[in-house]
């Protein structure tokens, strides 16, 4: 009666563990529209919180991207004092070209304004959070946007009327488990060739 080899052992084990490892979807990254079909513009005066709330609706993760389209304006990536105080002289990234297309590339807060102070203070402005893990999941429920005392927010969001585009749905991004799988197996079937044709 024949034994099982150990580099046989060795694969199964192998085969089984990569299996369990990669059996979690991970969504591809995603390119957000800045306001839906609005896009990048001056909010009417009973919208200003539009953007903010625009970005309480979608999950942003790193790896996805905001798209902003807009004509005779800017926007400015900024800090956070700079957000709140519509301070455009110094920020981190300018982009004037109409269709600035911005990579989410680390967790944590974006702050992006419009490069007219004016539009700025009238609601054109934009906090991003960014998750530090781009995992399939449920969407938590959307977090409210505070602002600071004394800034300029514009009537009460509550009681607007909001014209934004829906947030895309959880399983819009695609899917590339198959894919680590398929990876997967084919190493796992390289080594078991190689333990199993060993000397």
């Amino acid at each position: 009666m024949a034994s099982i080899s150990a580099p046989f052992c060795t694969c199964m084990v192998m085969m089984m563990v990569m299996l369990v490892t990669t059996n979690v979807p991970v969504e591809a990254a995603k390119e957000f529209k800045v306001g839906g079909d609005m896009g990048w513009v001056l909010p009417d005066a009973n919208n200003s919180a539009t953007y903010n709330q625009w970005a309480s609706r979608n999950r942003f993760h790193i790896g996805d991207s905001l798209s902003f389209e807009y004509q005779n304006d800017s926007v400015l990536v900024v800090d956070k004092w700079d957000y709140y105080h519509c301070n455009t002289t110094e920020p981190i990234t300018s982009f004037s070209n109409g269709k600035s297309v911005i990579q989410l590339d680390r967790s944590g807060p974006f702050y992006f304004i419009s490069g007219d102070t004016d539009n700025c203070k009238h609601g054109q402005r934009l906090l991003v959070e960014v998750m530090s893990m781009h995992m399939h999941h449920i969407p938590p429920s959307p977090p409210s946007i505070a602002f600071p005392p004394g800034s300029d927010t514009g009537t009460d969001p509550a009681s607007s009327a909001i014209s934004t585009a829906p947030a895309p749905s959880p399983s819009s991004g695609i899917q590339i488990s198959a894919t680590l799988g398929s990876v997967s197996m084919a190493l796992i079937a390289i080594s078991f060739i190689f333990l199993w044709f060993e000397p």
